[in-house]
Formats: structure tokens, C-alpha cells, sequence
């Protein structure tokens, strides 16, 4: 008698919102190692950035899949990139973003989307920044992500109506 184990699935997005296309090949290469099968990637100009290209691929796979591409996208270099993964059960759901200039930024999300901060983190910076009230709200902004926004928001814009690939791993 065959017993089935039952998994968890989820999905998320990665969004590389600008890349030298010289990086393209290596960009696919490190998503097909992060997940395991290969990958078609459609590049399009990024408005946003000279001669940079972009491309969106969801993909669906076991909760930290999300860690995983991100991981592998982090040694790829000069490039700029988002991946999300849903809440799944038992699991929080993620976002990483990524600049050359600031690295990698981590926040869990709510179902919505919205960024969820643990509360040891923002008992640190009330307790670091209580007598300075800009020193917090930029502390706070910073848990949030909001240098990240910042700078990816002209690229996420350029991106509007990109087309998706939608990746699925069965079995």
C-alpha cells in the first residue's frame, strides 16, 4: 500500500527589474538551479535604466523557494530585483528586494501584502531612537523597506504591463 506524503505548496514572483543583458544567460542559469527545472525567461527593454533589459517569472514550489531565488539571484551581481512568496500554511509569506547599492532587504508579509514587522525588531529601534523622532521614523522606514521602494519603484513603473511567465512544479 503506497502512502502519498502531502506538501505544502506555494507561489510567488520573481521580478528582475533591470539587468545588463550580458547577465541574462546567468540570471536563468541561477533560477533553473534554484528551481530545479529550466526556465524560458522573455527579456524586455527597461525604460527606466540605459541599456538595461527586464523579465517576470512566477513559479510555485515548497515554502522558501522564495529564499532559495533569492539566494541564487543575489551572486548574478549588477542587478535589480524583487521576489515574492505567498502565505502559505504554516508558513509567513516573503518579500526580498534587491539594489546593487543596498543589497538585499527581507520583510514577511500579511495575506494582503502588507509588510509585517517582528516585534523584537521594532522594540530595538524604539528603544535605540526614543530621544531622536527623526532617528525613529527613519529606523521604521527602514524596517519597512522604504530605501528599497525607493529606489525600485522607477523600475517597477517602467515594468507596467510587462508580460508574466507562469511556472508551475508538479510531483
Amino acid at each position: 500500500m503506497s502512502v502519498s506524503a502531502s506538501r505544502t505548496v506555494t507561489r510567488g514572483v520573481v521580478f528582475v527589474h533591470s539587468t545588463p543583458t550580458a547577465l541574462c544567460p546567468h540570471i536563468a542559469w541561477a533560477l533553473e538551479s534554484a528551481l530545479g527545472q529550466p526556465v524560458a525567461l522573455d527579456w524586455t527593454i527597461q525604460r527606466a535604466g540605459a541599456r538595461m533589459v527586464r523579465t517576470e517569472l512566477s513559479w510555485s514550489g515548497e515554502p522558501g523557494t522564495g529564499a532559495r531565488l533569492t539566494s541564487a539571484l543575489r551572486g548574478c551581481g549588477n542587478i535589480r530585483f524583487e521576489v515574492t512568496e505567498e502565505p502559505s500554511a504554516g508558513t509567513d509569506g516573503s518579500r526580498w528586494s534587491s539594489t546593487p547599492t543596498l543589497g538585499v532587504h527581507h520583510t514577511w508579509t500579511s495575506a494582503c501584502g502588507d509588510a509585517v514587522v517582528n516585534e523584537d525588531r521594532l522594540r530595538e529601534v524604539t528603544e535605540t531612537h526614543a530621544g531622536d523622532p527623526s532617528m525613529l521614523r527613519a529606523a521604521i522606514d527602514a524596517l519597512l523597506g522604504g530605501p528599497w521602494d525607493r529606489e525600485l519603484e522607477p523600475f517597477r513603473y517602467a515594468g507596467d504591463g510587462a508580460p508574466v511567465r507562469w511556472l508551475h512544479k508538479v510531483g
